[in-house]
């Protein structure tokens, strides 16, 4: 596969994206995103388009709970809660809040022991061995977006999410990103801080919060290849982020970046089927551009082969003195695919080839009736994907950074989804559909 770009050209790409900024949807360094992409896959030689994602804006200001003590806490607010320009009332804890409070509830993130995800999994490459033992750290509580629903069951006035659970010091935690308006304004604090807040509970105060929601335009950035066939392969991930977030999902951006030039240089005969290469709006805001596309292009999604999405090529950390270090390893690689035995077998052959370590192979609806990713909603469409997908524990915070970023897989997971795509040379959409047991 010598078109395949080098891991080093393909951090070029993430750290060029990252170096823009807070990427969020609507902000400032998205809109150049997607205009960098488009002349990227205009220079490859791919036919390009900007295709209007109309998509809900939240931008958030300072943060700040001042007790009555003089104690002061600053911190983040939790998206798409409402602002407060100075709410008073009790505080106390979840568990003896009263109508009307302002309602402190801890969160702690999810420990997910790799030796069950196992018994969930079609098939597993792990020739370390290591699944038995290892212990995936999630960047969800238990409760996933819903972290501000019990306050609101409570008749909480408003809602503060202490960070007491998280493996390291931060109040950057980006969820719920739903896009759900919540109608109480919110507030993270780092773990110390909520401890600190909690041993003078209850007590009363005043919440301070500032936020703005707005209606923007977006784009999704659609390029296209013709091909070997009448059908179609798409291959798709988004290009917005919560942070600068060189994982979420700068790397998504390569690997299909990595995929497109590949295939622009490849002849059109040695092309399987007409090629899509999708980079959504949105993400961050309900998986907008997803979703926008689908309503767009729902007549030609029965002439889909396959729809591959490839986010997250991230470095397992390890929390060291309240911050987070790199390791050597990659996060769990998930990849999430439609339950046929001949597209399943094709994803795990190719993850031995490219010696993708720690990946499984997972049915799509094996956590939640859609796969986590932002290419959920084909889904219920019924077109047929592969999801590649890891889930570190900084996925949604600014601790996201050029040093979590996966290189040594950057390569193999763009050669993995070449190898894919390749491999589903003759088939067509019913190869996938007509008989999901053989």
């Amino acid at each position: 596969m010598e078109h395949v770009p080098s891991s080093a050209e393909m951090l070029g790409w993430i750290e060029t994206i990252v170096s823009r900024g807070v990427r969020r949807p609507g902000y400032p360094a998205d809109a150049w995103t997607e205009r960098w992409l488009a002349e990227r896959l205009t220079g490859f030689g791919l036919d390009v388009s900007l295709e209007p994602v109309e998509l809900t804006r939240w931008q958030p200001g300072a943060g700040v709970l001042r007790l009555d003590d003089g104690a002061e806490f600053t911190g983040q607010p939790v998206p798409f809660t409402a602002p407060a320009a100075g709410l008073r009332g009790r505080i106390a804890t979840l568990g003896e809040a009263r109508p009307g409070d302002l309602v402190v509830d801890e969160l702690a993130f999810t420990e997910l022991p790799q030796s069950y995800v196992k018994t969930l999994a079609t098939s597993a490459y792990d020739p370390e061995g290591v699944f038995d033992t290892l212990v995936q750290t999630i960047p969800f509580g238990p409760r996933m977006m819903e972290v501000v629903e019990p306050a609101l069951a409570a008749g909480a006035a408003g809602f503060v999410g202490a960070l007491t659970g998280l493996p390291w010091e931060t109040c950057d935690y980006y969820v719920p990103y739903d896009a759900v308006e919540r109608p109480i304004p919110g507030l993270w604090l780092t773990g110390a801080d909520g401890r600190r807040l909690l041993a003078r509970l209850p007590c009363a105060g005043e919440l301070v919060v500032q936020s703005v929601r707005d209606r923007v335009t977006s784009h999704n950035v659609v390029a296209t290849l013709p091909g070997n066939s009448p059908h179609l392969v798409i291959v798709a991930s988004h290009h917005d982020g919560p942070w600068a977030s060189a994982v979420e999902d700068a790397s998504g951006v390569a690997l299909v970046l990595a995929a497109a030039r590949h295939w622009a240089r490849v002849p059109v005969e040695a092309r399987p089927h007409n090629l899509m290469f999708l980079f959504t709006a949105g993400h961050m805001a309900h998986a907008a551009g997803t979703r926008a596309f689908i309503e767009r292009h729902r007549s030609a999604l029965a002439d889909v082969v396959l729809e591959v999405h490839l986010e997250h090529a991230a470095l397992r950390c390890e929390p060291v003195g309240g911050r987070l270090a790199p390791t050597a390893d990659p996060e769990v690689r998930w990849w999430f695919t439609s339950r046929a035995p001949r597209l399943e077998g094709l994803v795990a052959a190719t993850l031995e080839a490219e010696g993708l370590r720690r990946s499984f192979v997972l049915p799509p609806d094996v956590f939640s009736p859609m796969p986590p990713t932002d290419g959920a909603f084909f889904h219920p469409e019924g077109v047929p994907l592969v999801h590649f997908l890891s889930a570190p524990m900084y996925l949604f915070d600014s601790a996201d950074t050029l040093d979590k970023v996966d290189v040594a897989g950057l390569e193999p997971l763009a050669r993995a989804a070449v190898r894919i795509v390749a491999g589903t040379a003759g088939w067509s959409p019913a190869t996938l559909r007509q008989r999901r047991d053989g």
